[in-house]
């Protein structure tokens, strides 16, 4: 699935660049990770030596310093001006892109959501439950490792969380793709399908927070806390109760 850009427009309903803004469609327009991302030419040099760029390098320029600086201190405590001075442009070029710090935010969110999410659905290809929940598994741990920044901004609550979404909402949006899988596998053991949406949540869930944990220790290494995962996911399904009871005497 992919997601609209809300703010991925400059102002005046423009699209920010000059030579070349766009806008993500389905398809061949989704995010894609980083290392197969299309670079731009080499940005040209002025008779002074200074670098001219063109407006859809100036875009990926001011999107990337702002994917930094967005991790590094989190969205109250970035600054158009911190950003614009990284990128060695005035307040206005920043303005002119993106309409503020809102919508730059909401760009670099957007991003990498859909990076995530392509990430984990793409890497669903195996035939075996159990190696599906090692592949998905594997993914968010790989986007951590290879996006770390993008995930220090997904995990953070932020201003413009109603229109880019949520890490709350990208968890639901991975957990769909798992219902699926998880509805087939309830079918073929006798288990009621209507309760994978509900089991799929939770074992997305268990998985993101983890990931969470595993940003800041990195310890173990990302086979083995992937191993434990499914570890007890996996048993855990192994041993399900079609009828599960509560054993203490709450009852709701």
């Amino acid at each position: 699935m992919s997601r609209s850009l809300q703010h991925d427009v400059g102002v005046n309903g423009s699209n920010g660049d000059s030579a070349g803004g766009h806008h993500r469609t389905s398809g061949a327009g989704a995010a894609r990770p980083e290392a197969t991302r299309t670079r731009s030419a080499a940005p040209a040099r002025t008779a002074k030596g200074r670098v001219r760029m063109t407006g859809k390098q100036r875009r990926e320029q001011l999107l990337d310093i702002g994917r930094s600086v967005f991790a590094e201190r989190g969205y109250d405590g970035t600054s158009v001006e911190e950003i614009a001075e990284r990128a060695g442009v005035s307040k206005p070029v920043v303005y002119e892109h993106f309409g503020g710090k809102e919508g730059l935010y909401a760009v670099v969110v957007d991003r990498e959501m859909q990076l995530l999410l392509d990430m984990v659905t793409g890497a669903l290809t195996g035939g075996h439950s159990r190696e599906l929940l090692e592949q998905a598994a594997f993914a968010l741990m790989d986007y951590i490792d290879t996006s770390t920044d993008g995930f220090k901004i997904l995990v953070r609550d932020s201003p413009v969380a109603q229109s880019t979404g949520t890490f709350a909402s990208l968890i639901s949006d991975i957990a769909t793709q798992v219902e699926d899988i998880l509805g087939l596998e309830f079918k073929a053991r006798g288990f009621d399908p209507r309760l994978a949406p509900m089991y799929s949540q939770m074992l997305v869930g268990m998985v993101a927070l983890t990931g969470q944990w595993w940003l800041e220790v990195r310890k173990p290494g990302k086979a083995e806390v992937a191993a434990h995962l499914v570890n007890l996911a996996w048993h855990g399904l192994e041993g399900l109760e079609r009828h599960p009871k509560l054993v203490g005497d709450r009852k709701q």
